[in-house]
């Protein structure tokens, strides 16, 4: 298994997907991609995943597991999401590879007010998209960025732990839901009466949590987290539709408050056809995006504030950057109109934009 790995890192492979009845398969540049010709067997998939479980007690269960999730990592070759499956009755594990070295903005192609963002005192901090979409790396990344800057004590509850952080200038606590504390809300909870400056919450799942959260920046810290939300406008809607309606008034009033920023991104194959592109929208929280949070008729205004504050704000929507990569080469106009969050005004607004290119070479 570990020379098929390697030699699925070695393709740029993101997962690994080990199925009885099936062959492997690796996601390479977005796309399930066979590395090996022989079917697995049960009895094949099983012995992988007594591999990979981590402590006996769970490996003496196996049999009675359903869904579980944890991490492994190989000397040499690297550290890997690993959640253990059963399907059809027999046992299905799916890899998901982390990089050993924390990439850092640009490598990412992260916008340049990321590292303002992260400078941040204070705050809530959300980074969202779909499943896949490289938000625990952004996430890595601006507390790596933390890390080399400040003099700070970080605390990060993740479930499993993928990215690991050695200490530089911070002293960074590393805490895994299960094996450390027992739940998000748990380990939050606990997190502020541990002298944190800065919380990283894998993901906010509940009102507990998201609470609780709203609780940490209201005294003082940094909070960043995570949501399965395809933009800015949706991230507040989602948030607050969480919550019993009663409680949802004041809600707005707190998260206008606390919340600092939106990083909602996706991930598009290159133009090229080697690996994928990061389009980005970045939503930073103004008096005019306050005001959109506070009156829920003003939502469908955030993406024109975002639009308009790209100058002074750093923000930017998704089709203003998809616009630019394609521009740049980097994505195909099609791919980029179908990914784009309206393909009509997306398609208009890259031909006013090809317009004045033809006016401006004319006058040239």
């Amino acid at each position: 298994m570990e020379k098929i790995l390697r030699t699925a890192i070695e393709r740029g492979a993101s997962d690994l997907h080990i199925k009885a009845g099936d062959v492997f398969r690796a996601r390479i540049h977005g796309e399930l991609v066979p590395m090996t010709k022989q079917l697995l067997t049960p009895e094949q998939t099983r012995e992988v995943a007594m591999r990979l479980i981590p402590n006996e007690r769970d490996r003496n269960n196996v049999d009675r597991i359903t869904d579980y999730d944890c991490a492994w990592g190989v000397p040499g070759l690297g550290r890997f999401r690993v959640n253990i499956l059963k399907q059809r009755g027999s046992f299905m594990v799916v890899l998901r590879i982390i990089p050993v070295e924390i990439p850092k903005f640009d490598e990412l192609g992260l916008p340049a007010v990321l590292p303002e963002i992260s400078s941040l005192p204070r705050g809530l901090v959300l980074v969202t998209g779909v499943t896949g979409s490289g938000k625990t790396t952004t996430q890595a990344a601006m507390i790596h960025y933390i890390n080399q800057h400040f003099r700070k004590h970080i605390i990060t509850l993740e479930n499993p732990i993928e990215y690991l952080h050695r200490d530089i200038n911070c002293s960074i606590t590393q805490r895994e839901i299960g094996a450390d504390t027992s739940s998000f809300q748990t380990g939050l909870r606990a997190a502020l009466r541990e002298d944190p400056d800065v919380i990283l919450i894998g993901e906010m799942r509940d009102t507990e949590t998201i609470d609780t959260a709203i609780k940490a920046t209201e005294t003082g810290h940094l909070v960043i987290s995570t949501l399965h939300t395809p933009d800015a406008a949706t991230t507040i809607s989602r948030t607050i539709s969480v919550f019993p309606p009663e409680e949802q008034e004041m809600l707005r009033v707190r998260l206008a408050e606390s919340l600092q920023s939106v990083i909602s991104q996706r991930l598009l194959p290159r133009a090229d056809g080697n690996g994928r592109v990061l389009a980005c929208e970045v939503m930073r929280v103004t008096g005019a995006i306050r005001d959109c949070i506070l009156d829920p008729l003003k939502i469908e205004e955030m993406r024109t504030f975002i639009e308009e504050g790209t100058q002074q704000y750093g923000m930017q929507t998704f089709d203003q950057h998809l616009m630019k990569l394609v521009r740049a080469g980097a994505v195909e106009y099609e791919v980029a109109k179908v990914a784009s969050s309206n393909p009509a005004d997306f398609e208009l607004k890259m031909k006013t934009l090809g317009e004045d290119d033809d006016i401006v070479a004319e006058l040239i």
